[in-house]
Parts: structure tokens; C-alpha cells; sequence
């Protein structure tokens, strides 16, 4: 298994799925999942986004692979977005295409504001906005207009247990009752998506993600995200009742070069939902293999 070394000496572990289609390979991609603290293989191959590039997918500190971190601080998301700088390095990439799902993109945030010439683009998918400040209750309301759903009545009562237990077995328990708030819809797919998460999680990583940013620091980040040049693109789903769709709109503004993507019929995992529909909205979005047209707007196009 691949493994580089981070900043403080630690050699953390991803993985690197190569492209399927034959002919020459678009850049790869560089995938963090989120969670906090969630192995990254929940994410599979995003809908099948390793067509016509590899996927590299970093384990985080304490997830998958990559042993825990020698201290609390860290697992703070600016920590990792230094680890994401020694993968880049690792790699030999002078810049690449960087996507990251729910509370990575923090990390990916972290990353455009402290080294944000290395990126030629960024893809941002349900995420939430914490670092702006912000905590949009529209997430509250998807759930609420979905009453109608067969597992609407336990997956409510889940959510409400869930803010008054403490122990690991209970709460996994109580995640797959409300899984299906997490989903478009809940079928098969979504059902067996939904199983793997509790041997996915990992709380010491969790609960340190946000630990010593403080409020300077977030406005910091925040300021500095103004003068990341890559393109951006921002995907939110209707039916996500995780981090909802307002979230999105924020995290967008905070860029100057960002386009917001809302997907309807979709909910916290677009590529467990539609993956028809997001992977080509993302495969549009990214760079090209050797000998594609550019698309129209693009450097190069004609």
C-alpha cells in the first residue's frame, strides 16, 4: 500500500485509482473525504469519476490506513490541509485538481487559502459552513418536508436520541435508523451505502477536527480564500438534510471564481444518488485528457 510522509515525519496512507478507459489519462484527482473522521472508502470511485482519470484518496490521520495523530491538534483541519500539501509534493504535482465532500472541504478551504496557487480546480460537494460562520437550519427543513417517507417516523426519532447518547455502539445504531435523511431516495444502493458507515467512523479524529481554531484563525482562512484564483465548483443537493443547500451558496460566495450546482432528487451522497448526473457535471468541470478539445471558456479553446 502507498504511503508519503507528512510534515512532522508521519507517513500517512492513500490510495490511487487508476483511470479505466483506455488512451491517454485526464490529471488526476485528488479526493478527501469528510465525516470528520470517516474512512475514505465511503467514497468508492465517486460515480465513477476514475473513467478517465485516477483518483488519488488520501486517509486522513486516524482513518483507513494512516496511523492516529501523535497529538490532538493534530487532526485540526488546517493540520491536514499541510498533509495534503506533502501528498502534492509526494506526487511530484506542481498544481492538480482537488475535490472534497461534506466536512473536508474545510480542509480544502484551508488548503486554497494557504496554498492556493497549487490548485487548478476545486470541487466542493455538500459542504457545510462552519468556516464561514454560518449554520443555515434549512438542512432541518428538507427533513421535515419529507414526513411523508415510509422511514420518516424512526429515522425522527433516531435524530432526536442522537443528542443525548454518548456510546459508540448506541450511536451507530442510531445513524443507520436516520441514514435515510442522508439519501435521495432509499433504495438498495443507498441501503447498503448507509450499512458501511459504522465501521467507517472514528470519533478521536472527529472530535478534533475543529480543536484550536479559533475565532482569528477562521477569519483568517476566510479572508484569504478571496484571493484563490482556481475556478470553483460548489454541488448541493435538494434532499441533503445533512448540511442542506444554503450551506453551499456560502461557501461559493466566499470565492471570487465560483459556480454553485444545485442537483435535485439528491441528497448528502450525489454519487450514491445520481452518479449520471454528477460525474459528468464534474468530468465538464476538470481538466481534460492530452488531445480532448477544450471546453468552450476554458484557456485554449477556440
Amino acid at each position: 500500500m502507498p504511503y508519503f510522509r507528512s510534515y512532522d515525519g508521519t507517513d500517512l496512507h492513500y490510495r490511487v485509482l487508476p483511470a479505466r478507459s483506455p488512451g491517454p489519462a485526464a490529471p488526476p484527482l485528488v479526493c478527501l473525504a469528510g465525516g470528520p473522521g470517516r474512512d475514505a472508502v465511503y467514497l468508492g470511485d465517486l460515480g465513477g469519476l476514475d473513467a478517465h482519470r485516477p483518483l488519488v484518496v488520501p486517509d486522513a490521520r486516524g482513518t483507513g490506513g494512516s496511523p492516529p495523530a501523535p497529538e490532538p491538534s493534530s487532526y485540526a483541519f488546517p493540520n491536514l490541509a499541510e498533509d495534503l500539501e506533502a501528498l502534492r509534493e509526494h506526487l511530484g504535482l506542481d498544481a492538480f485538481a482537488l475535490l472534497a465532500h461534506d466536512a473536508a472541504a474545510a480542509t480544502a478551504q484551508a488548503y486554497a487559502a494557504t496554498h492556493g496557487a497549487r490548485l487548478t480546480h476545486l470541487v466542493l460537494v455538500c459542504p457545510g459552513s462552519r468556516l464561514q460562520g454560518e449554520l443555515p437550519d434549512d438542512a432541518r427543513e428538507i427533513f421535515e418536508a419529507r414526513i411523508a417517507e415510509p422511514w420518516w417516523p424512526d429515522a425522527s426519532v433516531a435524530v432526536h436520541q442522537l443528542a443525548e447518547v454518548s456510546d459508540l455502539d448506541e450511536v451507530r445504531q442510531l445513524l443507520l435508523r436516520a441514514a435515510p435523511m442522508a439519501y435521495g431516495r432509499w433504495g438498495e444502493p443507498q441501503q447498503a451505502h448507509a450499512r458501511a458507515e459504522a465501521a467507517q467512523l472514528n470519533p478521536v479524529p472527529r472530535a478534533g477536527f475543529w480543536q484550536g481554531v479559533d475565532e482569528p484563525t477562521r477569519r483568517a482562512l476566510l479572508a484569504r480564500l478571496r484571493e484563490a484564483a482556481c475556478p470553483v465548483l460548489v454541488v448541493t443537493g435538494d434532499l441533503d438534510a445533512v448540511t442542506g443547500m444554503r450551506a453551499g451558496g456560502l461557501v461559493a460566495d466566499s470565492f471570487p471564481n465560483a459556480v454553485l450546482r444545485p442537483l435535485r432528487g439528491v441528497g448528502h451522497y450525489p454519487w450514491v444518488d445520481e452518479p449520471e448526473t454528477l460525474r459528468p457535471l464534474v468530468e465538464d468541470f476538470l481538466p481534460q485528457a492530452p488531445g480532448r478539445p477544450d471546453k468552450p471558456g476554458e484557456p485554449g479553446a477556440l
